[in-house]
C-alpha cells in the first residue's frame, strides 16, 4: 500500500477539520431549534392555542364532508331553533347555521393568513432597505410610513373597500396594502442593531452584494420577531374583516362568513329570542383570535433569551 504524502495528510486534515466545523455548526443549529420547541411547549396556553388552531385548520379544509347541508342551499324551515335535524337552527332565509359556521371558517383563515403575506412581504423588504441603507432613504422610508400610520385604520379600510367594492379578494389586498407599515418599522430596528454584528462585516469584507447581505445574512436573524408580529396581524386581520362585513362592507351574501353572520345581531328581536343566529359565529371568532394570540405569545417566550 503505497504511503500517504505530507500534502495529502494536509488536505486529508484540513477536510476533516472543515467537516467537524460543518458538523459542530449543524449540531448548533438543531440545538437551538430544540431549545425553542421545548421553550414554546412549556407555554400550555400556546400548545392548546395550536392544537385548536389545528382543528380550524382541519375543519375548513375539510368543510364539504363535514357540513351537514350546502351553506347556500334554502331549507325547509325558516329561523328554526336547534334541533336534531339542524344542530345549529336556520336563519332567515332558511340556510343551516352550521353549515355556513364551517364554511366561514374558510373566509376567515384566508383573509388572515392572505393579508399577511401580503403585508408581511412588503413590510419586510421596506424596513430591510430602510434599516440597511440608512441616510436619506431611511429618512423618506420612515416618513412615507408616518403618513400610512397617522390615518384611522378602519375608516382607511372603509372607504378604499367601498371604492374598489366589498368582496374576498378586495379585503385581502386592503388589509395588505395597509398593514406593512408596523412591519417595516420592526424589521427596520432589527436590521439596525444586526448590521453592526462581526458575521455582517465579515460578509461586507467578503465581497457579497448589498442584496445577499440583506437577503442572506440579517434577514434570517431578524425572523423571531416577524413571525411573533404575523400571528398577531392574522388575528387583527380576522377580526377587521368580521368588522367590515357586520357593516355589510365585506364578504357578500350567499358566501358565509362570521362577520356577515352576525349582521343579524342588529335586531334587537334577534337578539333576544334568536342567539342561534349570532352567538355560534360570535364564539368562532373569539375562539380563533385567543387560539392565535396565544400561539403568538408562545413564539414570543420561545424566541426570548430571558426564558431560556
Amino acid at each position: 500500500m503505497p504511503a500517504i504524502s505530507w500534502k495529502e495528510q494536509i488536505e486529508n486534515s484540513h477536510i476533516d477539520g472543515a467537516t467537524a466545523l460543518a458538523e459542530k455548526e449543524i449540531s448548533r443549529h438543531e440545538s437551538y431549534i430544540r431549545s425553542i420547541l421545548i421553550q414554546f411547549l412549556k407555554h400550555k396556553m400556546a400548545v392548546a392555542g395550536l392544537i385548536v388552531f389545528v382543528i380550524l385548520l382541519l375543519v375548513a379544509a375539510l368543510a364539504p364532508l363535514i357540513a351537514p347541508y350546502d351553506p347556500s342551499v334554502i331549507q325547509d324551515e325558516f329561523s328554526a331553533p336547534p334541533s336534531d335535524k339542524y344542530w345549529l337552527g336556520t336563519d332567515q332565509v332558511g340556510r343551516d347555521v352550521l353549515s355556513r359556521l364551517i364554511y366561514a371558517s374558510r373566509i376567515s383563515l384566508a383573509i388572515g393568513f392572505g393579508s399577511v403575506a401580503i403585508y408581511v412581504a412588503i413590510g419586510t423588504v421596506v424596513g430591510a432597505v430602510s434599516g440597511y441603507y440608512g441616510g436619506k432613504v431611511d429618512m423618506i422610508i420612515n416618513r412615507i410610513i408616518d403618513v400610512f400610520m397617522s390615518f384611522p385604520h378602519l375608516m382607511v379600510i372603509l372607504v378604499l373597500v367601498t371604492i374598489i367594492g366589498p368582496g374576498l379578494g378586495n379585503i385581502i389586498f386592503v388589509l395588505g396594502m395597509l398593514g406593512w407599515p408596523n412591519v417595516a418599522r420592526l424589521v427596520r430596528g432589527s436590521v439596525l442593531s444586526i448590521k453592526q454584528m462581526e458575521f455582517v462585516k465579515a460578509a461586507q469584507a467578503a465581497g457579497l452584494s448589498k442584496r445577499q447581505i440583506i437577503f442572506q445574512e440579517i434577514l434570517p436573524n431578524a425572523m423571531a420577531p416577524l413571525l411573533v408580529n404575523a400571528t398577531f396581524g392574522a388575528a387583527t386581520a380576522i377580526l377587521s374583516e368580521s368588522s367590515l362585513s357586520f357593516l355589510g362592507m365585506g364578504v357578500q351574501p350567499p358566501t358565509a362568513s362570521w362577520g356577515n353572520m352576525l349582521t343579524a345581531a342588529q335586531s334587537i328581536t334577534t337578539l333576544k329570542s334568536e342567539p342561534w343566529l349570532w352567538i355560534p359565529a360570535g364564539l368562532m371568532i373569539v375562539i380563533t383570535v385567543l387560539a392565535i394570540n396565544f400561539v403568538g405569545d408562545g413564539i414570543r417566550d420561545a424566541f426570548d433569551p430571558k426564558k431560556k
